[in-house]
């Protein structure tokens, strides 16, 4: 027998030993753990507060009348269940990814993972160019100036470039500075909470309206509630970046359930008080395709309440750190999927002063711009829905795939406990998120799939010139999944 056998077991020996499940392909981490349970609350809920709700109250209720808190409860129920396959993924593999990682695990297909990875990105940007949208009409009523369609427009692609410029400077967001802007944020539609409540309990509520269903034209119940929901989707999209802060949690397979699963529980909650005070106060008519709609409520609740004409401008403040972030997020996704040989080369130049990846931010600022052009210049629907919608779209279509890729994922076992979504949540998810991509059940205009499309025809056409110039050389096992990792939410 040979004496090796005979040797105290080496450390590292052991650990190679494991199962091969176990080790998940990712070097171990270097990030501080200095994330608390707290800290992870506040960042979770200031990033799914923000554009959706200050923006699409008032779609929402033209599509269902008083009844507008329903589909933010639908969604937030939707949002639930993919939220339990989204813990079982990060604390059974707690690393900086997301999506594609998950994706690439489940499958190894590197198309597949591309495009999960590029809808991501494309999530960004049409959530940007919505943002910027609703920065330029709160930007009109806090200054009390009725602006064309045009000239807001204008603003919003300004508002953009303005985001652009503070990109390429270079923008480190932390934590605690997401705390700041969460409470900044939060205070807005405690505002409107508040005042909400104060005008109501003067009497002055029309209570019959929070229950009665108002459909548009030959919609059904089924049809109009679904198509809200599918809207009232973006104001809950934003849980699923936390999954980024698994490498700096403290303690993530314990933390992370209990408190993803709470602050979506407390953004719920906002969501319903917001939309039941929202259409107990104003009349329907005064909600639909109205673009500050908050704005609105308190105006009517509180003519003269000072602190109220500060509303449109905390509202321009969330907006605005909600493009930013997404702005810097599409732009760094691109960038990593150029150095990783996924995308041309070109996408991947850094400015030698700033040491930024300015390519891939003009880049992605340009395609803001033409999609804010392309919708402002179409009458067929509301700009903010549209774009909104497009969002909630490419997220849905990535969240049916998470989904399936938890139930998947389960034949790969890991030695240390997790959280587990159990079989019928994940199958109930898929058919959720499926229901709310499909034109038929959905009820989304035509200008959604249209403008997914174009953006994914783009990021196909890019990958296919890649793909040419490097003559079939085959992409590196990790390249899309550690793309995602210079998402800088993470």
């Amino acid at each position: 027998m040979s004496t090796t056998n005979q040797q105290p077991p080496n450390p590292r020996s052991a650990n190679q030993a494991q199962p091969p499940t176990t080790d998940t392909g990712e070097s171990p981490t270097e990030l501080k753990r200095a994330i608390g349970p707290k800290l992870l609350l506040l960042f979770i809920v200031g990033d799914i507060l923000g554009t959706g709700v200050y923006a699409l109250t008032g779609q929402v209720a033209a599509e269902v009348g008083g009844a507008a808190w329903l589909p933010f409860l639908i969604a937030f129920a939707v949002a639930l269940v993919t939220a339990f396959s989204y813990l079982e993924l990060v604390t059974k593999y707690p690393q900086t990814a997301g999506a594609a990682l998950y994706v690439h695990k489940a499958f190894g297909i590197h198309f597949v993972t591309f495009i999960v990875c590029f809808v991501v990105m494309c999530s960004g940007i049409t959530s940007a160019s919505t943002a910027s949208r609703a920065f330029a009409a709160n930007l009109a009523a806090g200054i009390g100036v009725d602006l064309s369609n045009s000239a807001v427009m204008l603003i919003a692609m300004a508002f953009m470039l303005l985001v652009m410029a503070v990109n390429f400077r270079g923008v480190s967001e932390s934590v605690k500075a997401n705390v700041v802007l969460t409470l900044i944020e939060l205070s807005g539609l405690v505002m409107v909470i508040l005042i909400g409540f104060w005008f109501i309990a003067g009497g002055n509520a029309d209570w019959g309206q929070v229950v009665l269903f108002e459909t548009p034209g030959d919609k059904s119940l089924l049809l109009s509630v679904s198509t809200a929901t599918s809207l009232a989707f973006f104001a809950m999209v934003g849980f699923e970046d936390s999954v980024n802060m698994a490498e700096e949690t403290k303690d993530p397979s314990r933390v992370f359930p209990r408190v993803m699963l709470t602050g979506l529980g407390i953004t719920a909650v906002i969501y319903v008080l917001v939309s039941i005070c929202a259409v107990a106060i104003v009349p329907i008519g005064d909600l639909a395709d109205n673009e500050t709609p908050l704005v609105t409520v308190v105006n009517t609740a509180a003519p003269d309440f000072p602190i109220g004409g500060l509303l449109p401008f905390i509202s321009m403040f969330a907006v605005a750190n909600s493009a930013l972030i997404n702005m810097m997020m599409a732009s760094r996704l691109l960038y990593g999927m150029s150095k990783q040989g996924v995308l041309p080369g070109f996408l991947g130049r850094v400015h030698r002063k700033r040491q930024t990846p300015w390519a891939s931010i003009v880049f992605t600022t340009a395609l803001s711009l033409v999609l804010i052009g392309y919708v402002s210049l179409s009458p067929e629907s509301p700009i903010v829905a549209v774009l909104g919608g497009t969002t909630s779209l490419l997220l849905l279509t990535v969240f049916a795939l998470v989904n399936v890729v938890v139930l998947v994922l389960r034949r790969d076992t890991v030695s240390h406990g997790h959280f587990r979504a159990g079989t019928v949540l994940p199958i109930v998810g898929v058919v959720a998120c499926l229901w709310l991509v499909l034109p038929v059940s959905s009820g989304r205009g035509a200008e959604q799939y249209t403008i997914a499309g174009g953006l994914l025809a783009i990021g196909v056409v890019l990958w296919l010139v890649t793909f040419v110039s490097r003559r079939g050389k085959p992409v590196p096992s990790d390249a899309i999944a550690d793309a995602e990792r210079a998402d800088p939410r993470a």
